[in-house]
């Protein structure tokens, strides 16, 4: 019996009611900020479980961009669509920022459960939240605060977090931008894994082209506020670093956001 209700209790793995992955539609969407004109008449079509990274020089737009997406800002004209394949389920988005933003008087289990929704039950939530935090390799944490975790320990927190929903798409801010090399390596590899478990769509901003290409089927180059360039990456899933083809995709990119002579 005790084995039966396992398998009928949620958990954030399942294809439940409520989760599926999301496309995306964007046309001819705007933002200003006063006289800032952030965004240009972005068009843009992303298909459900497609990973894409966005990049760019600081300022043209990326950060904004992801924030539309998952509703903390509105675009000044156009339209975003995020719909899913499943006449039954509505595209849950959730968004995982370069600070992990932890609740410090919270256990780490506690800051996961957060993330289920309040439409979860205690007691579903709390098995979630364990087995997601099993999935990002913190299950040994669960019990501990956030001031007692490394930077790349509350990281993982976050991304559980953001995980426990079962979100249709996972939207990812720099999220590994304050962490040393070896610990940054560490997560690429993480969110990778789980990007291929779960299926969700995922978009990541980073600065980083090498990370770009070694996690995403697709980089988008973000100049001035549209697109200047929009690159296919062929490469099988996993990658490695080192990767020869990865490092012409590596160039490429470089010289769309820096010019030739800045490469």
């Amino acid at each position: 019996m005790a084995e039966t209700a396992e398998i009928a209790r949620p958990t954030f793995f399942s294809a439940r009611q409520g989760s599926a992955p999301v496309s995306l539609r964007l046309a001819q969407v705007e933002k200003r900020f006063d006289k800032n004109h952030v965004l240009c008449g972005i068009n843009l079509d992303i298909p459900a479980g497609q990973f894409v990274a966005i990049v760019g020089k600081s300022g043209c737009g990326k950060s904004t961009l992801l924030r539309l997406l998952v509703g903390l800002d509105q675009p000044g004209s156009g339209e975003i669509a995020l719909t899913t394949d499943r006449p039954d389920a509505k595209p849950n988005a959730r968004i995982v920022f370069q600070e992990p933003r932890l609740l410090p008087w919270a256990s780490i289990l506690d800051n996961v459960i957060v993330g289920a929704g309040e439409d979860a039950s205690r007691e579903d939530a709390q098995y979630a939240a364990r087995r997601v935090l099993e999935e990002v390799q913190l299950a040994d944490k669960a019990g501990q605060w956030p001031s007692e975790l490394s930077g790349g320990q509350r990281q993982r927190a976050a991304l559980a977090r953001a995980l426990v929903s079962n979100p249709g798409l996972l939207v990812l801010d720099e999220p590994l931008g304050a962490l040393d090399a070896l610990t940054r390596i560490s997560m690429q590899r993480l969110i990778a894994r789980v990007w291929r478990s779960l299926g969700f769509t995922a978009i990541l901003v980073t600065h980083d082209v090498s990370e770009a290409v070694h996690l995403a089927d697709r980089v988008i180059v973000l100049d001035q506020g549209r697109i200047s360039l929009d690159v296919t990456i062929s490469s099988a899933h996993p990658r490695q670093h080192g990767d020869p083809d990865l490092a012409l995709y590596e160039r490429q990119l470089l010289e769309a956001i820096m010019g030739r002579e800045g490469v």
